[in-house]
């Protein structure tokens, strides 16, 4: 309910509706005597943060430090489109990346989005970015893209991070991102030379967010300022989706000596952190990236495309919008980093997975210890052949998904000749590495079945190898045998926490801190696209669905417990097993948490996005994650808060995976 009504609205009118509200967690703790007292530091995930333009093009005259991405690009969204057939937010906003970068989830009724004078009069300078984007969308998609070859800028453009809380507190207006959890810290005393926010221009590859901008060494040098000036008092670090990757990245590259990284010896982090805080923490990857970079589609975007195929198979603002999705996402080689990380190992083979008999809540009740149960009411009778099969990320077909793997016939794809190219030269100005393929190569991609975990990097590699070129370079999705190998020093393998070790510092405490209780993709059943000489070649097989009300399989979808987009075993396995107590992965024994946070829905739509949410964004909203954050900022241990707080069957699906520690 908090920061729901509108502020014209009387308190006592709001409460009649909503009922009495609650105090915020910020004005609770002030109370109980809490105080500001360890520096915050913010590390915002994929998408969130805003960017503005420094230099571009002809087409984009007159926004020299107009933001392309965030704040003001969100009120452009927000007020105006084309007048197209009803359609929500959701189908306007995500064919240009949002729900496929993984952070962002509208939702919002459906509207009849047209451009009404009086819309762009409210606009007033804003005017260009909207012709930019909806009359020259070419443009906007040219500006955001990075080099394919280098991955940095392309030749006479330049995107930079906004700096400042302001980068990532509102991705539009009323879509709050940090900016609920910076409201709370500031009512216990916090202010701007307290709080952080490590913003960074979230496309890029995570070292060459140092090699371009030397954001880095920024972030080194601000926490040690923070450190300094608030009288020794070490930060804590939050990030968030991505953010925890890159965070990763940052202890690693701070510690490891000159050039490659910031020289701060091997005590950096002992000295300056006293927590990292992950919140929707990525941590082995989601298989979302997956069919984000195999197709530039998840689950929304494939209803979308079902329901209104005309929307995005066709010439939306007269181009290929998906194709040109593709061609921009592709180039941002952070989206890589999210690549799930440890093989079948972690993630499962063809018939057995750490989920193996999970199925989906028809109903849940509150227990005497009000803590959430749920009722698996068919798993029970589920038979051995019908057990859902997670660890097949990519099937061709319901029925490979379902069959034992002895049953299905499988063609390696990796000596398919590639050529007989499917596009003709009227699509090159919407390149995919599909069209270097041939029909061949497609076929060949199909006839090799299933996926797991274990080779759609190598899928990947195959359609597209330039992309992957880029991001074996730096990133890494294997398990490390022996730690000490010296290959382990590059910082390819900083951002993978099953190939590097944490830092030596055993005061240090690690929260990963998660939502639950939302269906999360997991694996998808693909199908050959349409013959067209311009389209993507794989799609997410809607027509697709389980046999039952209960069923995991939704629209092409197996979807297994999480915050929507990042699967519980990718956000708590290292907190509840590769990390805990001392292992090869944690040699000094910094101590770990798994916080989760059960799902609520607003009761009403007055809540907007409600205040016990578990969703993947929606979450920074959530009082009791923020209580957990500010007491731990003000002072507090892990074990104040509680310790372990789980509803899930995280322990249970980690001991199933043999990773020798």
């Amino acid at each position: 309910m908090y920061n729901a009504m509108p502020a014209s609205f009387p308190q006592y009118v709001t409460e009649a509706i909503t009922g009495p509200m609650p105090d915020p967690p910020g004005v609770k703790l002030r109370k109980e005597g809490l105080r500001a007292k360890h520096p915050v530091v913010f590390v915002p995930g994929i998408v969130t943060g805003g960017l503005e333009l420094w230099e571009g093009h002809q087409c984009a005259e007159g926004l020299f430090r107009k933001r392309l991405w965030g704040g003001t690009f969100g009120e452009v969204y927000k007020r105006a489109s084309i007048p197209v057939r009803m359609v929500g937010w959701q189908v306007l906003i995500k064919p240009f990346g949002l729900e496929m970068l993984l952070e962002i989830h509208f939702v919002a009724p459906v509207l009849h989005l047209t451009l009404e004078l009086d819309e762009l009069l409210i606009l007033g300078n804003q005017i260009s970015i909207v012709h930019l984007i909806f009359f020259r969308p070419l443009c906007w998609v040219e500006h955001m893209s990075l080099d394919n070859e280098t991955g940095l800028d392309p030749s006479g453009v330049r995107v930079r991070p906004v700096t400042g809380l302001v980068a990532a507190d509102y991705f539009a207006p009323g879509y709050f991102v940090w900016a609920v959890l910076i409201a709370n810290l500031a009512r216990i005393g916090y202010e701007e030379k307290t709080m952080y926010m490590a913003a960074y221009d979230w496309r890029l590859a995570f070292q060459n967010t140092e090699v371009r901008d030397q954001t880095l060494s920024r972030i080194k040098s601000n926490i040690e300022l923070m450190v300094t000036t608030n009288g020794g008092k070490k930060a804590v670090i939050i990030p968030h989706s991505m953010g925890v990757l890159y965070f990763l990245h940052f202890m690693k590259w701070v510690e490891a000596p000159a050039p490659m990284g910031g020289g701060g010896g091997p005590d950096w982090c002992s000295k300056h952190i006293k927590a990292v805080m992950n919140i929707g923490g990525p941590f082995l990857g989601v298989p979302k990236a997956v069919s984000g970079l195999f197709s530039a589609e998840a689950k929304d975007i494939a209803v979308a495309r079902a329901i209104a195929p005309g929307f995005l198979d066709n010439d939306l603002f007269r181009l290929q919008t998906l194709q040109h999705v593709m061609k921009m996402t592709r180039t941002w080689d952070s989206t890589m980093s999210m690549i799930p990380k440890g093989g079948d190992t972690i993630w499962g083979g063809l018939d057995w997975s750490p989920e193996e008999g999970f199925r989906p809540s028809t109903k849940r009740q509150k227990n005497n210890d009000t803590q959430f149960t749920r009722e698996n009411k068919a798993h029970d009778l589920v038979s051995e052949s019908k057990t859902i099969k997670y660890g097949r990320i990519i099937s061709f077909g319901k029925d490979v998904a379902e069959a034992h793997s002895s049953e299905i016939e499988r063609t390696d794809f990796k000596g398919a000749i590639k050529g007989f190219n499917v596009a003709n030269t009227t699509c090159r100005d919407v390149w995919t590495e599909y069209h270097d393929m041939g029909i061949e190569g497609i076929r060949a991609v199909a006839d090799y079945k299933v996926y797991t975990a274990g080779s759609v990097v190598d899928l990947l590699q195959f359609v597209a190898p330039k992309m992957m070129a880029r991001g074996s370079a730096h990133f890494s999705y294997g398990i490390a045998d022996n730690l000490e190998d010296p290959k382990y020093n590059h910082y390819k393998y900083w951002s993978n926490p099953l190939e590097t070790k944490l830092p030596n510092a055993p005061d240090m405490e690690i929260f990963s801190l998660y939502g639950v209780g939302i269906p999360t993709e997991r694996a998808y059943v693909y199908k050959l696209s349409p013959s067209s000489e311009c389209y993507i070649p794989f799609q997410i097989d809607t027509s697709v669905n389980g046999e039952d009300e209960d069923s995991c399989l939704t629209d092409g979808v197996y979807a297994v417990e999480g915050d929507e987009t990042v699967p519980v075993l990718s956000a708590g396995f290292m907190c509840a097993k590769g990390w805990r107590g001392k292992t090869r992965f944690n040699p000094s024994g910094i101590r770990t948490y798994v916080r989760e946070y059960d799902h609520s829905p607003p009761a009403n739509l007055l809540e907007g996005r409600g205040t016990q949410s578990g969703a993947h964004v929606d979450i920074m909203g959530n009082f009791a994650l923020i209580e957990d954050v500010i007491r731990v900022a003000a002072g507090a241990r892990g074990e104040d808060l509680g310790g372990d707080q789980v509803f899930s069957d995280i322990f249970k699906w980690s001991e199933k995976i043999d990773l020798p520690l």
